[in-house]
């Protein structure tokens, strides 16, 4: 599966009224250092000490953002 990895900051920055907000996020653990990322099909994932923890996803244009705000590709 391939995935874009940002910071909890950029992923703040790409959250929108049709996906978790800045608060949500926030409440399950992401912080503007955590490290993330996000598949093809919208799913958030956070990197916890023990391994990638599944915490929401993206809804609407995620994939043009994604790549806009991060400047990277699916890999």
């Amino acid at each position: 599966m391939k995935f874009i990895e940002m910071s909890g900051r950029t992923l703040f920055r790409l959250a929108r009224e049709d996906g978790p907000n800045p608060q949500e996020l926030a409440d399950v653990g992401v912080e503007d250092d955590s490290i993330v990322r996000v598949n093809r099909q919208g799913d958030i994932e956070i990197r916890r000490v023990e391994g990638w923890d599944l915490i929401g996803g993206l809804l609407g244009d995620f994939e043009s953002r994604v790549k806009h705000e991060t400047g990277l590709d699916w890999a």
